[in-house]
């Protein structure tokens, strides 16, 4: 009674002073919230005491499981010693070692590190950083300014990323806000925008982009993908070979490459990143979510020794980049990033991960034959399944119908918790999660999309 009374209180308190990012929230001041307490491993405990299997990673940040041991030992340690100083003319061991250990993990040819708050953040020092060392390297590039991203990108939320995103039901309204930019068309197989057939294709979508290229690279500053898995678009993943025809178009036109790892960073595609799938260094990467273990906000944009240097010179000449926030290299942050690098060593995650990720292929094979899965798409642990209305002619499900979340709300009911994006429901589970759990995991899913699509 007592956890009965507790929970209606601050529910009464969220629905009264809270307000929900990507929330309609006069549907949910009518619902009630889940209110969660507490974790273990793959799983998330609510106020009544209801356990329910964590889908999607708390939002695509938690790797090794909730109350990892070592991860919550490494923020005791810390804090006998402070919380917070700043990164601004001082320094402090926890940044230090971790921007050592990441370059240590990084795919070769990055060697620095410069901190910040969230994946957004991490994007925006990326353009920012492309945009200066063009005018500083020698020779001077001059007036490259420009920048090429995919269809249906999504790079976060500030100004800068989402000009450089896709996500028209997101960024519309700050149209007025965003900086021109050049969109190329994704490589969505399932939808191809030129009609056309995976492998019998070669990839033609590359084709615009290398016009683009070869016709304004003088004002192209950088091009920005996600490597292999567009994940908020829908979890489209790139047909083999495509990074690598990237970056060999942006080393042609001396372009750039930003390579956006903040979700598909730190395991989450069976590699510690997805650029190491094919050999690929990009100039500028970003990471973020995955890097402390899904315990504290931290982000980092990782970059070669070349631009570094362009951003060095006497005092006077004003090369410094100036650009930081408050929480740069936090301690308390960089020790459990640093502890949950340490946490992939020990307990060798990447490949024990292995035997579950084929398992998981294999379980998720009976949904494709499910009359409303059109495509089910998996890199590692990131996985998509597109409902469809009708799959012969792939027509998608009204947006109004609200298949996703009717289908996540079916899930929560039998103890998931799933996020969809539209018609897609996402999979994304810690890397700790057994074989056991994949199970019941996506026997869930299934028992959910049929209750909803064949009703």
């Amino acid at each position: 009674m007592k956890a009965h009374s507790r929970t209606t209180r601050l529910a009464e308190w969220d629905r009264t002073y809270l307000w929900h990012p990507f929330t309609q929230m006069q549907e949910w001041e009518r619902e009630d919230p889940v209110i969660i307490e507490r974790g273990r491993g793959p799983y998330l405990i609510d106020t009544l005491g209801r356990k329910y299997l964590d889908g999607v990673s708390s939002l695509w940040v938690n790797l090794h499981g909730h109350r990892h041991p070592r991860l919550d030992r490494a923020i005791r340690n810390q804090l006998r010693k402070i919380a917070h100083s700043t990164l601004l003319g001082l320094s402090n061991p926890p940044a230090i070692q971790l921007a050592r250990a990441l370059i240590g993990v990084a795919p070769p040819g990055l060697t620095r590190v410069f901190y910040s708050d969230d994946g957004s953040t991490a994007v925006e020092v990326a353009l920012k950083m492309a945009v200066q060392y063009w005018q500083q390297r020698i020779p001077p590039a001059g007036h490259k300014q420009t920048f090429v991203h995919l269809g249906l990108a999504y790079h976060g939320d500030t100004v800068g990323a989402m000009s450089v995103g896709s996500m028209e039901l997101f960024q519309k309204r700050f149209d007025g806000l965003r900086f021109p930019t050049i969109a190329a068309d994704p490589p969505y197989c399932y939808r191809c925008p030129l009609g056309l057939t995976y492998p019998a294709c070669r990839m033609a979508c590359l084709d615009p982009i290398e016009r683009v290229l070869k016709e304004r690279h003088q004002e192209i500053a950088g091009l920005i993908i996600e490597p292999l898995v567009q994940a908020a678009a829908g979890m489209i993943t790139a047909p083999p070979g495509y990074l690598t025809r990237i970056r060999e178009l942006c080393n042609k036109y001396q372009v750039l490459l930003i390579a956006d790892e903040v979700a598909t960073g730190f395991g989450r595609t069976g590699r510690m990143f997805a650029c190491d799938h094919e050999g690929v260094t990009p100039d500028l990467m970003a990471i973020s979510k995955g890097l402390t273990g899904g315990y504290l906000p931290l982000a980092a944009t990782l970059t070669t020794e070349e631009i570094y240097r362009a951003f060095l010179g006497d005092h006077a000449e004003w090369k410094t980049f100036f650009h930081g926030h408050s929480y740069t290299g936090n301690p308390l942050g960089c020790a459990v990033a640093l502890a949950n690098l340490e946490v992939f060593r020990k307990e060798r995650t990447l490949t024990r991960m292995r035997g579950c990720l084929k398992a998981l292929n294999r379980l998720l094979r009976p949904l494709s034959t499910l009359a409303h899965v059109g495509e089910i798409r998996q890199r590692g642990y990131m996985v998509g399944l597109e409902l469809v209305k009708d799959r012969g002619s792939r027509e998608p499900y009204p947006i109004t119908d609200r298949v996703g979340h009717r289908v996540a709300m079916e899930a929560r009911q039998r103890g998931l918790l799933i996020r969809p994006l539209g018609n897609v429901l996402v999979l994304m589970p810690p890397l700790v999660t057994k074989v056991n759990e994949l199970t019941r995991m996506v026997s869930i899913l299934h028992e959910s999309v049929l209750t909803v699509t064949e009703a």
